[in-house]
């Protein structure tokens, strides 16, 4: 199964994805999809071997532009590991449960638009929440409103910071992300 990584970030869950798949026999990290030229993640696809797209806006929003690249690469399904804009009702469509995004909060709190990355991790620091977590959950047009797969927690200090808050939700999604989706994939 062919699978395109979506990224918008430095990213260490597009990093973690492609290691954890290195060696499967039924799982390819075939392509890394950024919206930004400048995204970290595109250096860490590329050292890994990885090809990469990037697809700012007006392509990202082009049926044209992504169906002929994700069916070039053979592309089965779809991670959004870090991405920020919405994904276009093409590829919902196009990808019918088969589109996946991981939010750094547990869900349905803490999501929807303007809700993504610090922004989250200051919302549950002013709230005064005893415990964040991680949330993947499948894609529809409604920002971070899918039907949750799986969320995993993690206990808060009064003491903790936005940085610890981050940190601590952070080794959640280390440690769980790429299990989930391996698992929603065997259940494909």
């Amino acid at each position: 199964m062919n699978i395109a990584i979506f990224v918008s970030g430095s990213g260490t869950n597009c990093e973690n994805l492609i290691k954890y798949f290195a060696g499967s026999e039924r799982v390819h990290c075939a392509l890394v999809v950024s919206n930004k030229f400048d995204a970290y993640a595109l250096v860490r696809a590329e050292r890994l071997g990885v090809p990469t797209a990037v697809a700012p806006k007006a392509e990202l929003n082009n049926p044209d532009v992504m169906m002929p690249l994700l069916r070039q690469y053979g592309i089965d399904f779809i991670v959004l590991a870090g991405f920020l804009p919405l994904i276009p009702n093409f590829l919902i469509e196009a990808y019918p449960h088969r589109i996946i995004n991981i939010h750094p909060a547990l869900l349905p709190k803490y999501g929807g638009k303007g809700m993504w990355g610090h922004h989250v991790h200051e919302a549950v620091k002013e709230a005064g929440e005893t415990e964040t977590g991680m949330t993947v959950h499948w894609v529809t047009p409604v920002c971070d409103a899918g039907e949750i797969i799986a969320q995993y927690k993690v206990a808060l200090s009064p003491d903790d910071t936005v940085d610890d808050i981050a940190e601590k939700e952070h080794q959640l999604e280390m440690k769980y992300f790429p299990k989930v989706v391996e698992e929603v994939l065997k259940s494909i």
